[in-house]
């Protein structure tokens, strides 16, 4: 943008260098160039500037392909203005003499412009391609076509614009559709894993069966050597022991002769002491035999007179309960000869209930009685024939 200041109701502009101003007044073009600085009149001059650097025109648009997919196409268009009087003629560059500011907006319109020539020209290429075949190959084709059909495009030309470069950022289906595509390769990449995990355990195990040969041989190898060991501890152990039967063969003849002397000795020695103690033994055995029969003779007076007083003990106490029978006896005789003269003046029919009643006491528990219709009838006639009487 241009800077301009008063002065005395003159104005002054400064352009930049990347910057072409056109300074009419009355018609007539009396300043036009790059990076320009001069004086003017606001109400007789006419100015418009126009950009000549390179810019960058980033542009997003949807298109579809053959097999009816949509993709985002990512793509950046380098311009710049080649022909400023041609620009400024076609397009409203002017800018207020006062601010500096364009009047409309001619770099939306440059854009708009590029936008629609490059969408059209990368929509037409999608939409003879499939999808597979735009993600892998896409990229270059709609460059190069967005490219030749910029380059080829007379409406550009005609205003002043060159086409500088083409760049086609990327070019992506919709995210369901891109998760879709990314699932064979993530499968592929997951294969490739698990087979790499498969083949480290092959290797792993291998290892491991290596190492457990390596150990059962070292463990046969071992057992060899017990084995052996065991032999030549087995041949030490049977000469050990035929030395020590050797030895105690010696130490047993040895050992027997002298317990045969040893035995002879004891022999003569016990005979000598047997003899002595048999001579002992009658001896003792009289004198037991003796105080035996004193013991015998005691125990058996002793036993006399214990019978004796059991005997007085025993007639006594028979004595005794011969007298106590007796005397029950007579109770009871004179207790069952009250009960019968009392008894003796009642009727038959109180006799009848105190031999029911006595009889009750004494039955076991009856839970239920069966009274027959004869004994009934007897009975109610013998009730009958007593209240008569």
């Amino acid at each position: 943008m241009a800077d301009i200041t008063r002065r005395l109701g003159w104005r002054h502009l400064r352009g930049a260098p990347t910057a072409h101003v056109r300074h009419h007044r009355s018609g007539k073009l009396v300043h036009d160039g790059p990076g320009l600085s001069f004086w003017f009149r606001s109400l007789s001059a006419a100015l418009s500037e126009v950009p000549v650097d390179d810019r960058e025109l980033a542009m997003t648009f949807h298109a579809r392909t053959v097999d009816f997919q949509d993709v985002t196409v990512q793509a950046t268009v380098t311009y710049r203005i080649s022909d400023p009087a041609v620009a400024a003629a076609r397009l409203d560059f002017s800018i207020d003499p006062d601010t500096g500011v364009w009047r409309s907006a001619p770099l939306e319109q440059l854009a708009t412009l590029l936008t629609e020539t490059a969408q059209q020209h990368a929509l037409d290429v999608l939409a003879r391609t499939s999808l597979s075949s735009a993600l892998v190959d896409g990229v270059t084709a709609v460059r190069e076509r967005v490219a030749a059909g910029l380059a080829a495009e007379p409406r550009l030309p005609s205003t002043g614009i060159e086409i500088v470069a083409v760049r086609v950022v990327a070019l992506r289906p919709e995210p369901e559709v891109e998760r879709a595509l990314r699932t064979p390769a993530r499968e592929q990449i997951q294969q490739e894993a698990d087979r790499a995990t498969y083949e480290r355990r092959a290797v792993a195990v291998e290892r491991e069966r290596t190492i457990a040969e390596n150990e059962l041989a070292s463990k046969i190898e071992l057992a060899r050597r017990e084995e052996q060991l065991v032999e030549q501890r087995g041949t030490n152990t049977r000469r050990e022991a035929e030395e020590n039967a050797a030895a105690d063969k010696v130490r047993a003849e040895a050992e027997a002769s002298r317990s045969v002397r040893l035995a002879e000795a004891e022999a003569t020695r016990a005979v000598k002491l047997a003899e002595a103690e048999a001579s002992k033994q009658v001896r003792l055995g009289d004198a037991e035999a003796q105080r035996t029969e004193r013991l015998a003779q005691a125990e058996a007076a002793r036993t006399v007179r214990l019978a004796e007083a059991e005997a007085a003990r025993s007639v006594q106490l028979a004595r005794a309960e011969a007298e106590a029978a007796r005397e029950v006896g007579e109770a009871r005789a004179q207790a069952q000869a009250a009960w019968l003269r009392v008894h003796g003046d009642v009727d038959v029919a109180t006799l009848h209930a105190l031999t029911g009643t006595r009889l009750a006491e004494n039955l076991p528990h009856i839970d239920s009685v069966t009274i027959s219709p004869d004994v009934l009838t007897g009975l109610l006639s013998r009730l009958g024939g007593g209240d008569r009487e």
